[in-house]
């Protein structure tokens, strides 16, 4: 029964190894400065993410059965609250391209994580699993205001506003 639940949580490492990578990669096209700086930042996030689900996935594997109900109990690290203002304006372009990105990866783990709530048995799975989803909507829900802002940017200079 606990087979499938592994399996989510290793497919939840990748995903989140995915995401990590991604933004050292962003940060690398950054350069220098609060861009740069605020990428890493996200990584860091991601990281933890990625060290939070490799010791829960080794608690249910390898733990004694109370060990096991307890790994999921143990609530994952909450989200961090960034401080976007660190952005370069130069690099807005860059920025609206990693926010996309980074809301599609955050919908798809929304998805991925309600998909296996909704066929786990395990009651303690269900509540990890609304954790997760929790989670991940922070993001979402910061990456998407972030986003805007810089379209609204972008499109200003690119004169397409105010129209």
């Amino acid at each position: 029964m606990l087979k499938e639940e592994l399996r989510v949580i290793k497919q939840a490492i990748m995903n989140e190894v995915e995401g990590f990578e991604f933004y050292r990669m962003a940060a690398k096209q950054a350069g220098e400065g609060g861009s740069r700086d605020a990428f890493l930042e996200l990584a860091s996030e991601e990281k933890k993410h990625i060290e939070y689900l490799e010791a829960l996935f080794v608690k249910i594997k390898d733990g004694i059965e109370d060990e096991k109900e307890m790994a999921f109990m143990e609530g994952p690290p909450s989200p961090g609250i960034y401080k976007w203002d660190k952005l370069d304006k130069d690099l807005t372009s860059l920025a609206m391209s990693v926010f996309s990105i980074g809301i599609q990866m955050e919908k798809d783990s929304v998805d991925f994580y309600t998909k296996a709530k909704e066929e786990t048995e395990i009651e303690q799975a269900r509540k990890l699993y609304d954790t997760l989803i929790k989670w991940e909507r922070v993001h979402l829900e910061q990456f998407t205001e972030q986003y805007n802002m810089y379209k609204e940017d972008w499109w200003a200079d690119q004169g397409f506003a105010p129209f």
